[in-house]
């Protein structure tokens, strides 16, 4: 039976007069009812083409609404709005802390299994857990299906979100669930340690033998899922994250980012150290060194694993959380470094306003998204070097006082 999803009963769940003022090429139409009834039609082919049986898309498609909220929140995620200290301290809490201590012991059995099956620790599937749903008290209340339609018709991330979609309803083909059981984050993010769909059909292990993989009501399968990515992305057992340490004076901070690797040897001809003065450990590894909050925070050197916490969130500030939620739920102390006072993060605004103001010095060759990526750090280091200031590439309010001042 033709099914055609511009006649399925859809529903915008937001004031309409929201969805209209939506900066998206989705929304020029002036029917946006029709619009996204369009790229509902337009994911269903892509889901026949993809292989996926009609009586799977007549199931899900019918109960799919556009939630322009959703748009908003990708355009606010707090990895993009707040500093590293007001991201870190709302995250690695004590409170946290404690309580993965307890859930360690009490599944310590289950996860020292999946330690020796997948050669992750017990202690980074437990922080994991406690950074993606707080041990499991929240996966999200937003319907999966809504979640991914929406965000791949808004266009701005199209092939990724309906990749995602497409993946989703393998899901709901493959292990049995309705649509109405995939309710999990904003950007359509799963189960416990909230597995984006691809992640889902790609590493989710049906470990408790339940005829399907369930990553909400299995501790056993979510816990293994976690493991058997982190062993397929290169986890390398045995070895850390990476650690804090102190700088010397005269360090120079154009060596610090992920695209600078050196070995700890050279590191520590550098004049890099444990916190307490101490000489770096003398293993043959490769670490890159970074500065989250600029050369007046505090530093890390972070190894492979870190980058594979990476692979969960393209975040720095998350895998920073994750790496020392771990290391403190393990038994290990706290940060040498302390917050500042007083810190106001920079809006989208004031980072455009930065990246237009270093356009127009000659720094930098666009784009102006209010996004600090890699261009805009670089060009923030050219900036430094040239005016004689610590060249750590850190965008925050002084550098915007500074931009300022050359007008």
């Amino acid at each position: 039976m033709q099914h055609r999803t511009t006649k399925a009963p859809f529903r915008f769940l937001l004031p309409l007069a929201l969805a209209l003022s939506i900066p998206s090429a989705v929304w020029a139409d002036s029917d946006p009812e029709a619009e996204f009834a369009n790229c509902l039609d337009r994911l269903r082919a892509q889901a026949v083409s993809a292989g996926l049986q009609n009586g799977t898309l007549d199931k899900v498609f019918p109960t799919i609404n556009y939630r322009p909220r959703i748009v908003e929140l990708d355009r606010q995620q707090p990895e993009l709005i707040q500093t590293f200290w007001q991201y870190f301290e709302r995250r690695a809490t004590q409170e946290r802390v404690e309580r993965g201590r307890r859930l360690l012991a009490e599944h310590r059995e289950l996860l020292d299994k999946i330690h020796a099956e997948y050669g992750v620790r017990p202690e980074y599937i437990v922080a994991l857990w406690g950074m993606e749903t707080n041990y499991g008290s929240f996966f999200g209340r937003t319907p999966v299906f809504d979640a991914l339609a929406t965000l791949a018709c808004e266009g701005r991330r199209e092939a990724f979100f309906s990749e995602q979609l497409i993946h989703a309803l393998r899901i709901v083909e493959e292990d049995g669930f309705s649509p109405s059981d995939l309710r999990g984050s904003w950007a359509g993010a799963m189960g416990h340690t909230q597995f984006m769909p691809t992640t889902f059909t790609a590493y989710a292990v049906d470990y408790d033998g339940s005829g399907r993989r369930d990553l909400w009501g299995s501790l056993p399968d979510a816990f293994a899922s976690s493991a058997n990515y982190l062993s397929r992305l290169g986890w390398k057992d045995g070895q850390r994250w990476g650690r804090e340490v102190s700088l010397p004076d005269n360090f120079d901070w154009s060596a610090a980012g992920l695209d600078e690797r050196r070995t700890l040897a050279e590191w520590q001809r550098l004049g890099v150290r444990r916190t307490d003065g101490s000489a770096l450990p003398s293993v043959n590894l490769e670490a890159s060194l970074l500065l989250p909050a600029g050369h007046r925070g505090p530093a890390f050197l972070v190894y492979d694993n870190f980058r594979h916490i990476l692979r969960w969130n393209a975040s720095t500030h998350y895998a920073l959380s994750v790496g020392y939620l771990a290391d403190r739920i393990a038994g290990m102390g706290t940060l040498a470094a302390q917050p500042p006072s007083q810190e106001q993060a920079l809006s989208r605004d004031d980072v455009k306003e930065i990246q237009r103001r270093l356009v127009d010095l000659g720094y930098l060759d666009g784009p102006i998204d209010g996004i600090a990526g890699r261009l805009t750090r670089a060009a923030i280091r050219e900036f430094q070097r040239g005016r004689n200031l610590p060249a750590d590439g850190h965008p925050d309010y002084r550098l915007l006082e500074q931009l300022r001042g050359t007008s």
